[in-house]
């Protein structure tokens, strides 16, 4: 630097200071000798002071711009005070204010009251014991402006004199220094905030409010010291909490920043406080606020987010506290908000460490769940208007959207609290692991050697848990009943935008290669169908390596075996073809069954490519499920199928019963089964417990439920019930089972009543099905082992995957339909056709759909993600419409009457099972 520019430059600097003491009427003698600002005495240099100089009197320009000086009657045109002024952004008003510090005739309003800087505290030296102090004279005003204010501020400086004494403003362990508060430049308290609102409310001058807000939100070391739990030093504490205090110190003294930050010694943070403290800034017109508030937590994410990124000056718990006092904003879904302030809050959110995030969900579950709704709204807004407002193609997609994933990153710490603050089930057991042997396949692994899919993961590659998931140990299948629904996160504009082949390709990539974002490592957000279309790409892709492996045979010379799971079964021994066959590829080489199914019917003609297969699940599924089978058993209650626990059948059968269930949804297939949802928990390695008898048998769990909630002293004589319990086997005999040794003999009481309740739903549920489920689940797995089917989808999910939508809008399905062959949707007969099909009843419905698609299933996500085709099929006949059914064609010949077309078509859908269908 020159030494004209360093002429100027400290110019500006006394400047700068000249206008802090004229601006600060009516300071007492001990508020001059308060230390305001901490210098490092080896850097405190002459360049490094007219650096500081030059700063302060830029963000005191920044701040006149932006908030004003706070007279009413101000005349400058460069303050936000003045009916001069233009109102300016936040950017704006920094360019401006670079701009008038180079300017000598620039003007500075006297503020009212002063601001304390944004740079007001600085890290003293760690070598240095105390902090040197600098003593400002402060002239004195003229006597007008004297007497305008000399009322107000000396009530200002008593309150900020006592917002001082509760607490002092630590940054970092080494920080020691205090600097000079003002009423609205201290950290919030929700009385404070009442008074601020109350003041607004009577005035209509929101200038104080702004500043306070402002002030705290802009500074993280201020906003962190916010809302803090007021406790009593008098009050000895419990030896409990002494100790607890000693440990935390102990671990608070090491470097690691991550290192149990939920063990922090001092003031705790109050979120009740903070919380009831934004309801009632709520009364307040956001138009009052609103711009300062934006503007203020823009400034406070970029700090947050330089502090994590580099500085790393606050602790963890401060940092988070930043985020929770932020997120309870009551006007955070509004426009401003969306458009600046949250983007800018989710990107610095990303830079919590794993242990930081952990404990922003642990505060919003355990002391925000009211805010919980509020946030994921929020995030779900900005999600969706980014969605729809912009254009996506190939080259710029949705995963290429940072303030998409941003927010979906935040939604996933929102997710996680969600079901702490949910009803978890407390030591949940877990389901016998399934061993699969590993079967040698040189050639297929000379292959891939030879042929890698780049960096695409192999499917034999387990996938890794959720890191944030483990740090909670929280899983969702534990989760009986999550605060808000899980639907609730789902985002159906983001679910339709995103090209599932592209984000597929991003999940399958190494870790350690990923460059792209995938939305399929935040399920969460996706809905069903579109996750069904990720795992149909994964099925499709190992049914294609298999496909490889079979033509590396044939180059080798070597017998190459079938590329499909050919199955041949005859319709009248559709059971004992298939299990036999299915027996025998499970034995000879499991890893067959990962091949594409085709089906033939013996002595019947057609090619299978998806018509048959449904017809043939269909008809194994009504067979296998049948009562009179004897395998399964129906529940008459709530209409579902259970296992039979006295079946004939062998442990093979059930095994082969799951590989059923298995291929139905690699090859995606709907299957017409009523299993009850713990079912499709337990296959996902959870034991049935007492909660899930709701669904098994509403009728026994309501009895129990009773019990429980019971409080009598004479529950043993109104119950007369020992451990001793009676149920029926597919004959109708009466059997018994102790519970515990001598169950007979000991009966329930108030002291182990929910002993009882556990043992039965434990013996109904697991213990008495026990072969049976567990070879039905090794059937099931051997299968879907290498599927992201659990790191994917909830047993709710599944349940829709196995089973289809129950939603049968037919209003769905007219809209989705295309026309061929001369038909168009304005054809006269394709009107009297949905006329007709609107006024069927459900059964005929079904029938319908069974004829038209070979399932009388609804798609994952409705009958809108069924795309029907009707062709016209020739002028008017006495023929009957006919169907493709795997390509979902129904050829309609152009009948020349409605009634015509009605007999036709009911009498083509009531009889068609068994042929008609190709």
């Amino acid at each position: 630097m020159n030494s004209k520019s360093e002429t100027d430059e400290a110019s500006r600097g006394r400047e700068a200071s000249s206008s802090n003491n004229n601006s600060t009427p009516n300071i007492s003698a001990e508020e001059q000798s308060q230390p305001v600002l901490c210098v490092n005495p080896v850097s405190g240099s002459t360049q490094d002071i007219m650096k500081r100089a030059a700063k302060e009197l830029i963000e005191r320009y920044f701040y006149q711009l932006l908030e004003g000086c706070g007279n009413p009657n101000c005349d400058n045109e460069y303050c936000a005070s003045s009916q001069k002024a233009k109102k300016l952004t936040a950017n704006e008003a920094a360019a401006v204010a670079i701009k008038l510090a180079e300017k000598k005739e620039a003007l500075l309003c006297d503020r009212h009251p002063n601001k304390v800087p944004r740079t007001d505290t600085n890290t003293c030296d760690s070598n240095s014991s105390t902090c040197e102090t600098s003593n400002k004279k402060v002239k004195k005003t003229s006597s007008n402006q004297k007497t305008e204010l000399s009322e107000n501020k000396e009530q200002e400086d008593s309150q900020g004199k006592e917002m001082a004494n509760e607490s002092s403003p630590i940054i970092t362990k080494q920080t020691e220094c205090k600097h000079n508060k003002s009423t609205n430049s201290g950290p919030l308290t929700e009385e404070r905030m009442r008074e601020l609102c109350d003041e607004c409310l009577q005035s209509q001058s929101a200038q104080k409010l702004s500043w306070a807000l402002g002030s705290a939100f802009r500074q993280p070391h201020v906003l962190a010291l916010s809302f803090r739990r007021q406790i009593n030093e008098n009050e000895p504490k419990p030896e409990s909490d002494v100790k607890k205090d000693k440990e935390s110190k102990a671990m608070c003294s090491s470097s690691d920043p991550d290192k149990d930050i939920d063990s922090v010694t001092g003031p705790e943070f109050d979120a009740a406080s903070c919380h009831r403290a934004f309801l009632y800034l709520a009364k307040v017109p956001s138009k009052h606020y609103s711009s300062v508030l934006v503007s203020a937590l823009e400034t406070l994410a970029l700090n947050l987010k330089i502090d994590l990124e580099i500085s790393k000056k606050i602790s963890m718990e401060d940092v988070v506290n930043c985020f929770v006092i932020a997120f309870e904003i009551p006007d955070i879904g509004c426009s401003d908000y969306l458009e600046v302030a949250l983007p800018t809050l989710c990107h610095a959110v990303e830079y919590l460490p794993l242990k930081a995030q952990a404990r922003l969900a642990r505060l919003w579950s355990a002391y925000c769940k009211e805010s919980l709704r509020h946030i994921l709204e929020a995030l779900q807004q900005l999600i969706t208007l980014r969605v729809v407002s912009t254009n996506y193609s190939r080259i710029y997609q949705v995963q290429d959207d940072e303030c998409v994933t941003k927010a979906t990153k935040l939604m996933k710490i929102v997710y996680y609290a969600n079901m702490l603050a949910g009803e978890v089930e407390q030591n949940p057991q877990a389901e016998e692991a399934v061993v699969i042997a590993s079967q040698l396949d040189p050639l297929g692994d000379a292959l891939h050697d030879l042929l890698p899919l780049s960096s695409m993961k192999t499917s034999k590659q387990s996938l890794p848990e959720d890191p944030l998931a483990v740090e909670l140990k929280i899983n969702s299948l534990d989760v009986r009943k999550p605060y808000l629904p899980f639907e609730e996160f789902y985002n159906e504009p983001l679910s339709d935008s995103i090209e599932m082949d592209i984000d597929f390709a991003s999940y399958k990539t190494d870790v350690n290669s990923a460059t792209k974002f995938a939305f399929l490592n935040y399920p969460f957000i996706l809905t069903a169908a579109t996750k069904s279309l990720g795992l149909y790409y994964e099925n499709r892709i190992r049914m294609y390596s298999e496909r490889r492996v079979s033509l590396l045979h044939a180059v080798v010379g070597a017998a190459p075996p079938m590329p499909f799971l050919r199955l041949r079964v005859r319709r009248s021994h559709i059971i004992a073809d298939a299990l036999v066959e299915l027996e025998m590829i499970a034995m000879e080489r499991a890893l067959d069954l990962k091949k594409q199914l085709m089906v033939e019917f013996e002595g019947e003609q057609g090619v299978d490519e998806g018509g048959v297969s449904k017809e043939f699940f269909q008809l194994i599924v009504e067979e296998i499920f049948n009562p009179d089978y004897g395998m399964f058993t129906q529940q008459p209650d709530s209409h579902t199928v259970w296992f039979n626990p006295t079946s004939f059948e062998t442990e093979a059968q059930f095994t082969l019963i799951g590989i059923v269930l298995g291929l139905a949804i690699y090859n995606n297939i709907i299957l017409a089964v009523n299993f009850p949802m713990v079912v499709y928990r337990k296959l996902m390695g959870r034991k049935g417990a007492f909660e899930d008898l709701a669904d098994w048998n509403p009728s026994l769990y309501n009895g129990l439920k009773d019990m429980l909630d019971y409080s009598g002293d004479d529950l043993e004589e109104v119950y007369y019930q020992t451990f001793r319990i009676c149920y029926k086997d597919v004959f109708g005999n009466n059997l018994f089972h102790d519970l515990k040794e001598e169950g007979d003999s000991l009966f329930v009481t108030q002291a182990n009543k929910r002993e009882f309740v556990d043992l039965y739903a434990d013996f109904l549920l697991n213990k008495s099905v026990e072969t049976q489920f567990r070879a039905f689940r090794r059937g099931f797995v051997m299968v879907t082992d290498e599927s992201p089917l659990s790191a994917l989808f909830r047993p709710e999910e599944i349940e829709t995957l196995v089973c289809g939508s129950k939603n049968f809008d037919f209003n769905e399905l007219e809209k989705s339909t295309e026309y061929d062959g001369g038909y168009t949707a304005d054809s006269r007969i394709i009107k009297d056709f949905w006329c007709i099909v609107h006024n069927l009843c459900i059964v005929e419905k079904r029938k319908l759909l069974q004829f038209t698609t070979g399932s009388d299933r609804v798609p994952v996500g409705g009958l809108s993600y069924l795309k029907l085709v009707i062709a016209r099929n020739g002028p008017d006949s006495d023929r009957l419409p006919t169907a493709h059914t795997c390509f979902n064609v129904l050829l309609l010949p152009e009948y020349d009457s409605r009634d015509k077309l009605r007999d036709r078509l009911m009498k083509a859908i009531s009889y068609s099972k068994g042929f008609g269908m190709l």
